[in-house]
């Protein structure tokens, strides 16, 4: 199956729109020579659903609600879209699998810890970061193994060349630690579906959109060239998880392979659309992965309920369009969104994108079509809810200084295509030096918990009529 790299220029205006195209790709330099490759039509999409991930409870004022993937799934058919894809049942991950990242003694308190028995294990639940953000629910290790078995069996869809795009939207959960659970993840099936990758992959890029830094799936590439992890959050030093500056690079061999983008509050569709696109054509460009990885956490839509940017569904489809457009072999995955009707309706609206098929802005009637009343449309209105905090000067400056950061690659790292790439074992082996630079980076996040440990977010947890801003599940 072959790959080529699509080179697009964007130009240098914070102005940049949905449909902005350079029409002198020819003039370019420095850059990837390839002509337009066209679109996606004629490749195969693997869809991974498990019918059963939707029916986990972390709690009844929790704001995780696993329900928003069995909406998204129904939406998915009600539009006919599983018939433009081939659909897998996904075995669920075995132990080994997990601790192929995870410790093994972590691993071993998340299948035994219930909510029976978890006083009995009171002790070690600081140590693994259980409690609050981070509960013991009926199911959990079932749960974890779940959604790490879709990640895992739809990145092998694309080392096997048996499917050119994979979605599983019940994975993305980037924040959990090879030792710790954190921000509502236990298991990173990112990292463990970026290992199953790198078997095949010479070069992995990883980019999030999540509104919180992917600092999981940062900490865990942070020292190798391997893996490029681009980050595209909020940032001030206090919101979760604390991590995710502009300064964080990386280390060791892996220095510059980490690449951050904060951003402030209210964002909106133009600023957002024109900075991703603007640094996202350039990493690919420098760093030239053989296949990426797209975390589409939605809690960076407008109105979500732990989220504070403005930005639509279709500006945050966008996103995908244009990193499917490169034509790699693409894993897509979910992530954070906390208003569940609007997480659905985006993940169905990217689902089309990703099979190339137009669909209706009026919902089709399915089962749970009550959901997204009173409009019943795929594309409500969620922007401008927050006052936009990202100046263009502000913008500008960013996009100047991520690219700068750029500069240092030289180009794409020294492995070799036609090269078997090493046992994974080598990413979790780091030297002194390079580990304590990945500890600081990391502390930071780890002084931010705890600054917030028994405090409530600003817009989390509600104690009143807003704790339930949608439907009762029954």
């Amino acid at each position: 199956m072959s790959r080529r790299s699509t080179l697009r220029h964007q130009p240098d205006s914070a102005t940049a729109t949905f449909s902005t195209r350079s029409n002198s790709l020819a003039t370019t330099k420095n850059s990837i020579a390839t002509k337009r490759v066209g679109n996606h039509s004629n490749d195969i999409v693997a869809y991974f659903h498990d019918e059963q991930v939707g029916n986990y409870h972390y709690g009844e004022r929790h704001p995780m609600k696993p329900h928003r993937l069995t909406l998204t799934n129904h939406l998915v058919i009600s539009y006919d879209l599983h018939k433009k894809m081939e659909i897998f049942q996904p075995r669920r991950a075995t132990d080994e699998e997990i601790m192929s990242f995870h410790a093994p003694d972590y691993i071993d308190f998340l299948k035994k810890v219930t909510p029976e028995n978890m006083n009995t294990f009171s002790k070690v639940f600081s140590r693994f970061n259980v409690g609050d953000d981070c509960p013991v629910f009926d199911g959990m290790f079932d749960f974890c193994k779940i959604y790490s078995g879709a990640t895992m069996d739809a990145a092998r869809k694309l080392t096997n060349g048996s499917a050119d795009i994979s979605i599983n939207w019940s994975g993305g959960l980037h924040h959990a630690k090879r030792v710790e659970a954190s921000g509502f993840c236990y298991v990173n099936d990112i990292v463990l579906g970026i290992f199953e990758l790198l078997t095949h992959h010479p070069r992995v890029l990883y980019v999030d959109i999540d509104i919180h830094h992917g600092d999981g799936v940062q900490e865990a590439f942070y020292t190798t060239d391997r893996v490029m992890t681009v980050s595209f959050h909020k940032y001030n030093g206090d919101f979760f998880p604390g991590t995710g500056d502009i300064d964080e690079v990386g280390s060791g061999i892996g220095k510059h392979y980490s690449l951050n983008v904060p951003l402030k509050d209210g964002i909106d569709d133009e600023s957002y659309i024109y900075l991703f696109k603007s640094v996202m054509e350039a990493v690919i460009n420098s760093f030239r992965p053989s296949a990426i990885v797209l975390q589409c956490g939605a809690d960076s839509l407008g109105c979500d309920r732990l989220g504070c940017f403005n930005l639509s569904i279709k500006a945050h489809g966008e996103c995908v369009r244009f990193i499917k457009d490169f034509k790699l072999p693409l894993l897509v995955l979910g992530g954070g969104g906390y208003t569940i009707r609007n997480v659905a309706r985006c993940w169905t609206y990217e689902t089309s994108i990703l099979v190339d098929h137009e669909v209706s802005n009026d919902l089709p009637y399915n089962e749970y079509i009550d959901f997204f009343q009173p409009d019943y449309k795929l594309h409500p209105h969620l922007s401008g809810k927050v006052e936009n905090m990202n100046t263009k000067q502000y913008i500008r400056n960013l996009r100047i200084r991520v690219l700068e950061h750029l500069r240092f690659l030289n180009g794409a790292p020294s492995v070799q295509m036609q090269e078997i790439p090493p046992d994974m074992q080598g990413f979790l082996d780091t030297n002194e030096e390079e580990e304590a630079e990945r500890m600081a980076d990391s502390a930071k996040g780890k002084e931010t918990k705890e600054k917030r440990r028994g405090r409530e977010h600003d817009n989390e947890f509600y104690d009143n009529e807003q704790d339930v801003d949608e439907m009762e599940i029954e």
